[in-house]
């Protein structure tokens, strides 16, 4: 079993965050660090990663957004969202493979809470009902990942839902408070924690929390 540090960011800005995962990463790679896996709830932001960029794509009118070197396009980020960032030096053949994993970790954790998810052979994430509720965006440094995943459980009213988030037209993403589920940030993070040995092959050793300005 691969140990692994858990730091618990709280409600902290993506910038902050981001800077963290950019130091963290390169001591990872070193192995100057183990595993270590970030857990946040960001203030609303629109990121855009590389292919938005190329694409032109800019956050809709009334969105704080930044620019982000992971792969994909634009995606929010905002309260009642959980976000997991792991920075993990990974073992699996491909990327296509991490991401698989990662997909299946969140739709066992949410079948423990008792909501049955899918993943769409199409594209990446975890959906719900055709609606995707989980996003999935990394970037890698010797096979060290970096940004990380999604898991919108109850955001406000409207707001992720009136973004084109992952190339996806307006509507396509939804909270699952939309469908009657009640699901804390903590109550998210614990089940993840619960099937990360089962899913993933690791085991929380540390937890720290995080305080950022």
């Amino acid at each position: 079993m691969i140990p692994i540090d858990i730091i618990e960011a709280g409600n902290a800005a993506h910038s902050d965050v981001d800077r963290l995962m950019v130091g963290l990463q390169e001591q990872r790679i070193d192995d100057k660090i183990p595993d270590t896996l970030i857990f946040v709830e960001h203030p609303e932001i629109v990121t855009i990663g590389r292919r938005g960029m190329l694409d032109g794509l800019e956050a809709p009118d009334g969105f704080a957004s930044s620019n982000v070197d992971r792969g994909g396009g634009i995606t929010w980020h905002g309260p009642g969202q959980l976000v997991g960032y792991p920075v993990f030096k990974w073992q699996e053949e491909s990327i296509r493979k991490v991401i698989t994993t990662i997909e299946e970790w969140i739709i066992i954790s949410l079948d423990k809470l008792g909501i049955k998810t899918v993943r769409n052979e199409a594209m990446q994430g975890v959906w719900y009902e055709d609606q995707k509720i989980a996003s999935i965006g990394l970037a890698f440094s010797k096979w060290v990942s970096r940004h990380g995943f999604d898991i919108n459980l109850a955001t406000p009213p409207d707001r992720i839902e009136s973004v084109e988030g992952c190339g996806l037209p307006i509507g396509k993403h939804t909270s699952l408070s939309q469908f009657g589920f009640d699901i804390s940030i903590k109550q998210m993070q614990d089940i993840l924690i619960e099937t990360m040995p089962q899913v993933l092959g690791r085991k929380v050793v540390k937890k720290s929390t995080l305080e950022t300005s």
